[in-house]
């Protein structure tokens, strides 16, 4: 086993890698930019390496300091969170080249996976149903509009690089589609300095449904249950459950067999989740994530298994320490993504925190790195705890989770508590009868 991981990333992920590693007795590093000298990652690893300048483009994503950091403290293998350098098929390959493990799937998987177009055909190949859309790449306006006509409006032109709900437009009618295109391209250019996009059909009332896969390098492939991510606001989770209050047991079966099947023709290694559309009983796969998820702890919740000493453990080359059959399914379980915001105009809010108090008791988790004093830099991502709760049955997890919201208190700083708070009162969400459109229209936005 390593002796001692890199941890390249910072906040409640770096906090959630150091407490596996701590477990299994394996030394830590935590790197960091000067704005976070003081955070709570840098003070809980065994050694800590300073990066650079607060901008993210100098610290966080500075390859050659990484590499540096890893070679000083003699880190044997590096762990990449999520977002930053985590889907970074140059990034896996550097560090495989320097003679240090990446925990992750290989560079070709990255690299797959990132082109949307490619990811497509991979999955179409290996029997995994695809939204309706182009083949590849579309070029000109007068292809889109024949494939548009021959799908029927709307339709959403997407970039096929990147994520994160950016190069991604819905045309509602022919006359729309002109405007769409422009913009779709303009934001990916932008964005992920490639204008290519492509086409496909845009579902009505689809529920965003994730399928949770593990891998190793013996052949041996899982799939954990699914994940509901359906509550969004502009393409980005604000909510996520486990299982989905829209599946059943046989749905669930079928859709996790045949991803992990997928994953095992394909080679994969590690941790994985293959997302999909779900509407009137059909999947639809949009892309996969070639990485931990930032609500991975809601499949840890009703698994009992910890998905990063698991990526671990594979990264080392050992097998998986469980089987298919092993994997059971638990009660029910909620994560709610809490973010340093105003609750009504998202308008981010940084600063210091005056009062710091998370919730306690039975099938309460909270998975954060602020603390009474801390101050949140405007550099980063606005996130800045997830409270995960876990029950005996959806009822009971919503009725712990309303508890749980009243007892955190985060002052001197907005954030969205509020806007769950107001989500647990809404008849929607109470039975679970949402789909990925329901919160922007809760909120106004559409």
């Amino acid at each position: 086993m390593f002796k001692k991981i890199l941890i390249a990333n910072r906040g409640e992920i770096a906090l959630r890698v150091i407490r596996a590693c701590k477990e299994m007795g394996i030394g830590t590093v935590a790197v960091h930019s000067t704005a976070d000298a003081d955070a709570m990652h840098v003070r809980l690893a065994d050694e800590s390496v300073c990066l650079g300048p607060p901008a993210a483009a100098d610290s966080y994503l500075n390859v050659p300091a990484i590499l540096t950091a890893a070679e000083i403290t003699g880190a044997e293998a590096i762990h990449p969170g999520y977002g930053f350098l985590s889907e970074n098929a140059r990034f896996a390959e550097i560090v495989t080249e320097h003679g240090i493990t990446f925990i992750g799937p290989t560079s070709d998987h990255i690299n797959m996976m990132g082109d949307k177009i490619a990811a497509k055909q991979a999955m179409r190949r290996l029997g995994v149903p695809v939204v309706p859309g182009s083949e590849g790449a579309v070029t000109s306006e007068g292809e889109i509009s024949g494939l548009a006509a021959e799908m029927g409006y709307p339709v959403l032109i997407k970039a096929a690089s990147g994520g994160g709900g950016r190069g991604m437009k819905v045309a509602e009618t022919a006359a729309d589609l002109g405007e769409a295109i422009s913009t779709a391209k303009s934001e990916a250019r932008a964005a992920f300095g490639d204008d290519a996009v492509y086409v496909e059909k845009y579902l009505g009332e689809p529920r965003h449904i994730e399928i949770q896969v593990m891998a190793d390098s013996h052949g041996n492939v899982v799939h954990l249950g699914e994940r509901d991510c359906s509550l969004q606001r502009r393409h980005q989770k604000v909510l996520e459950e486990a299982p989905s209050p829209a599946l059943s047991a046989d749905e669930r079966a079928e859709i996790g067999t045949r991803v992990a099947t997928a994953v095992r023709e394909l080679g994969y290694l590690g941790a994985g989740t293959i997302e999909f559309l779900y509407e009137n009983g059909e999947f639809y796969f949009i892309e996969m994530n070639t990485r931990l998820q930032v609500e991975h702890p809601v499949t840890e919740a009703i698994t009992g298994i910890d998905l990063v000493q698991e990526q671990i453990r594979v990264a080392n080359g050992e097998k998986l320490s469980f089987t298919q059959e092993d994997i059971t399914f638990e009660g029910h379980a909620i994560e709610c993504r809490i973010n340093a915001e105003h609750p009504e105009t998202f308008v981010p809010s940084p600063g210091t925190i005056g009062l710091y108090h998370t919730p306690g008791g039975l099938g309460i988790r909270v998975d954060s790195a602020c603390y009474t004093g801390y101050a949140i830099p405007p550099y980063y991502d606005s996130m800045i705890a997830k409270l995960i709760v876990h029950g005996k049955t959806r009822e009971e997890c919503l009725m712990r989770l309303r508890r749980a919201l009243d007892e955190f208190v985060v002052d001197g700083i907005s954030t969205t508590i509020p806007l769950h708070m107001d989500l647990l009162n809404q008849p929607a969400i109470q039975t679970g009868d949402y789909n990925i459109h329901w919160l922007e229209r809760h909120l106004g936005l559409k």
